[in-house]
């Protein structure tokens, strides 16, 4: 069983406790990313709004998230089509093999 931890994190200078019993480093990370994104963001735009800033980083984040989930399913189909076609090679080779005898003893040397 494991134990909830408390981690302070700082995103866009505002400063959040987040319980988690997850890796902590890896939390930060997260928090990172999300401030690295939002101070990209609010440096491209005249808005001060924390929360349009928050809005505009959650929908970049999301688009970033939805263009490697179509780039995993492109991925998964193409490998998908070569192992059905590899499948079908090796098919099509043992088919036109001659079969092992079943009293079939390898010779001595």
């Amino acid at each position: 069983m494991t134990e909830e931890k408390s981690l302070r994190v700082e995103i866009y200078n505002q400063t959040y406790s987040i319980r988690s019993d997850g890796d902590n480093q890896y939390i930060l990370n997260l928090a990172d990313y999300v401030d690295k994104k939002m101070r990209d963001i609010s440096s491209g735009t005249l808005t001060v709004d924390s929360l349009k800033v928050a809005i505009l980083a959650a929908l970049h984040i999301a688009d970033e998230y939805h263009q490697l989930l179509a780039a995993q399913s492109q991925m998964d189909s193409q490998l998908g089509i070569r192992s059905s076609e590899c499948s079908e090679m090796l098919d099509r080779i043992l088919k036109h093999r001659e079969p092992i005898p079943l009293d079939f003893e390898p010779q001595q040397q």
